[in-house]
């Protein structure tokens, strides 16, 4: 297995090929042109132009949705080293090689490794200064890490342990201690992976119970709270497909926001129930009374994340809470924040919250269609909603279409659907 890494192309980092010892194969990028005479051999190109590779008739690019091994990147700034690793590893592992740091750097973002043998002592950006910059990102920084260190001083040792490396090997690397600390930190890791996964899910279920339980006081059959949260992140996908906002919205930001989505209406919690199960017009006085629930629910996250500032999803739960009653045009409440000054996840799950109060039966009305309800929205650009978002929106009415009749209420209580399972 060769791979060809390059610093300038973004569109195609990484390809393979597979090809027999000694064969020469020429790759072409671009209008760069590089021989390889052995099949572990592995090159760096440059190609500011950018391009992509292309590769001998007989050479194999693996398809999509391909099962592969488990994807080690293997850093050094030794060729030696390089090659010795990756001629150990190749024939159980899917292993990538980088010089330097910084090329470590951007071949985790373009394609995150389960799992980084780094060494400690390389020109310009050495292992320590790039773990640092891998936990400064929150997902690259949970990748395990194995320092490669010359070095058997115990203070080097404490060094790298303290940089949140989980293990250090001494170089030369015997293959048998290799292999073992590899598959203890990837099983560990994995195990890890799994645990976190099944209290994230346990902690969903019980915010979205919760958050289903406060939508009862608004003659809701609960199931808003569940659709709410999957049309914000229908929509925050495709955001995130166009790139209309850039670094203002990451992959990792939408999971949180899509986590925080069910506490939206908590505030409710602190209205009278006959206020909010009126069937007739509110007075002018009781709108008000109603109109404070975003603030309501604000200072009540504000202060749970203020007791668990490591649930980051809260952060966002206190802003859409507080924001999502707000209109583009300055005209929503409670702080009448117009375009941008609105938090983007509030305007986000603004589209989201008014799309299915249109199509859910009110006290007041019966539900529009979805034809109806994606007029309002449409109709709302520009002054009630972000016009970027509507647009996003327009392109994915199917989708929500689809999603209205697939989620199923959940337990009856004075008739009302909320859990039953």
């Amino acid at each position: 297995m060769v791979e060809f890494f390059t610093t300038d192309l973004t569109d195609l980092p990484r390809t393979k090929a597979k090809i027999s010892n000694n064969r020469s194969v020429s790759v072409r990028m671009g209008e760069t042109s590089v021989s390889v005479r052995e099949a572990r051999d592995f090159c760096l190109l440059s190609c500011p132009q950018g391009g992509i590779l292309q590769l001998p008739g007989d050479s194999e690019i693996p398809p999509p949705g391909r099962t592969m091994a488990k994807h080690i990147l293997v850093v050094d700034d030794n060729l030696a080293t390089l090659k010795q690793i990756s001629a150990q590893l190749e024939p159980y592992y899917e292993v990538s090689l980088a010089k330097s740091g910084a090329l470590a750097l951007k071949i985790c973002k373009q394609e995150k490794p389960d799992l980084i043998l780094l060494d400690v002592e390389m020109p310009e950006l050495n292992g320590f200064e790039t773990i640092a910059l891998l936990k400064e990102d929150p997902d690259l920084g949970p990748i395990p890490v194995i320092f490669l260190t010359g070095n058997h001083d115990a203070s080097t040792e404490i060094r790298a342990l303290d940089s949140g490396a989980m293990d250090f090997i001494t170089k030369p690397a015997n293959k048998d201690i290799l292999f073992h600390r590899l598959e203890l930190h990837l099983q560990f890791a994995a195990y890890q992976n799994s645990l976190e996964q099944t209290v994230k899910e346990l902690e969903e279920s019980i915010v979205t119970s919760f958050a289903e339980l406060i939508e009862c006081k608004d003659d809701n059959a609960g199931t808003h709270v569940l659709r709410t949260g999957r049309y914000v992140d229908i929509l925050g996908r495709g955001l995130l497909e166009t790139g209309i906002f850039g670094d203002e919205l990451t992959g990792t930001e939408l999971d949180l926001i899509v986590r925080a989505a069910p506490f939206h209406d908590i505030g409710k919690i602190g209205i009278s129930d006959t206020l909010l199960l009126k069937k007739d017009a509110l007075t002018k006085d009781e709108y008000e009374l109603v109109k404070q629930h975003p603030l309501i629910g604000a200072r009540f996250l504000a202060a749970v994340y203020e007791r668990t500032p490591e649930q980051h999803y809260l952060k966002f739960a206190r802003l859409i809470a507080e924001s999502h009653h707000e209109r583009y045009n300055g005209g929503g409440y409670p702080h009448s924040l117009a375009g941008d000054a609105i938090p983007l996840c509030a305007r986000i799950m603004a589209v989201a919250n008014v799309y299915d109060g249109c199509i859910t039966d009110k006290v007041y009305r019966r539900a529009l269609s979805h034809e109806e309800a994606c007029g309002v929205i449409v109709d709302g650009k520009g002054s009630w909603f972000d016009p970027r978002i509507v647009e996003v929106f327009e392109g994915m009415k199917d989708e929500f279409a689809r999603l209205r009749v697939s989620v199923k209420p959940l337990v009856k209580i004075q008739g009302k659907d909320l859990y039953h399972g």
